[in-house]
């Protein structure tokens, strides 16, 4: 049996309030059950998410391959997003690149159709941008993909607001996704104002700054050899050690609230805009079924204030981000 969530509008797309990033069930910190991770999906969807995201990179592809078995018992009861423009191989899987050409964006989509099982794509977003193909090239190409019925939305990932405003020039952009959470507040800067004023839908990935703020992690150590985080400065042990006694103090308001740490996280997303639809990540049902519960947690103006003084009178140590990703990206914190 389906439960209620509430529904929320992105441009003209409705999704569920809360949203399944499943970047994590295949690679990325470390080795996932498959079983389980399809199991994981499909509980989201019986407690009311209807949105999963996913990428063309992610895997190798095996995690839109994983999406598209997960959702197909109910595909037409979902939105499913996902994305191009990364260029990664198994062969050479610490090697990164970026291509928004047409041809490829082209191509790329048809692969993630016949991965995914669907006939279109809910959400199509265009991970990072090409510094070498213009914005508006690539955004072309991607409006004829909507013109020819494989995808229905546009989405764009972390990019700076002139290539949001030459991209929704040439066509209507939906959602923007970016990181944001109590220790990633780029995004308020310039792009949550951006969304704004031109009416596009933000989506705060990472809300739980990738497990830091789940307090499951308790030091480096319990981070897997394969887990990226160990390449991110965040999570170096020195960084760690700081960004730990920051987590203790806002586990207190956790506890004065009767919450979780993780559900705190969520519940200041929520609070920040009832327009914002929040993508976590889990491979867990446990920690899926907890996340969930955020959505009904409110919080008091003061209770807010409380976290954002813990926060900034601290200061996390460390980007979000590796020397070697950040390239990638055109806004940092």
């Amino acid at each position: 049996m389906v439960h209620l969530m509430d529904k929320k509008k992105l441009g003209t797309l409705e999704v569920s309030s809360l949203g399944l990033g499943c970047m994590g069930m295949t690679g990325f910190y470390g080795h996932a059950d498959r079983e389980k991770c399809i199991q994981t999906i499909q509980t989201a969807f019986e407690h009311g998410i209807s949105f999963f995201d996913t990428a063309d990179n992610y895997g190798f592809g095996s995690n839109e391959e994983l999406v598209g078995s997960a959702v197909a018992p109910f595909r037409n009861k979902v939105s499913i997003a996902t994305k191009v423009g990364v260029v990664r191989s198994r062969e050479t899987p610490n090697i990164v690149s970026i291509n928004g050409t047409a041809e490829y964006i082209k191509r790329q989509c048809a692969v993630s159709l016949k991965r995914l099982g669907v006939s279109t794509i809910d959400l199509y977003y265009l991970h990072h941008v090409d510094p070498n193909t213009p914005i508006e090239e690539t955004i072309h190409a991607m409006a004829q993909l909507v013109a020819e019925g494989k995808v229905r939305h546009l989405g764009l990932g972390e990019i700076s607001i002139k290539n949001i405003r030459a991209a929704h020039k040439v066509h209507p952009i939906t959602a923007i996704q970016a990181e944001y959470s109590l220790f990633s507040r780029g995004a308020e800067k310039q792009i949550i104002p951006l969304c704004k004023e031109l009416g596009i839908g933000f989506i705060p990935c990472a809300p739980i700054c990738r497990g830091l703020l789940s307090g499951t992690i308790t030091s480096f150590q319990d981070l897997a050899l394969d887990n990226f985080r160990r390449k991110f400065p965040r999570f170096e042990p020195a960084n760690l050690t700081h960004n730990f006694k920051i987590v203790s103090l806002l586990k207190k308001v956790a506890l004065a609230k009767s919450c979780s740490l993780s559900q705190l996280a969520l519940g200041w997303i929520f609070a920040q805009s009832d327009s914002f639809v929040p993508l976590f990540g889990t491979t867990r049902t446990s920690h899926l079924l907890e996340n969930i519960q955020s959505k009904d947690i409110v919080f008091t103006q003061t209770e807010i204030d409380e976290m954002n003084e813990i926060v900034f009178n601290n200061m996390i140590h460390g980007n979000r981000h590796s020397e070697m990703s950040r390239q990638l990206y055109e806004f940092d914190d």
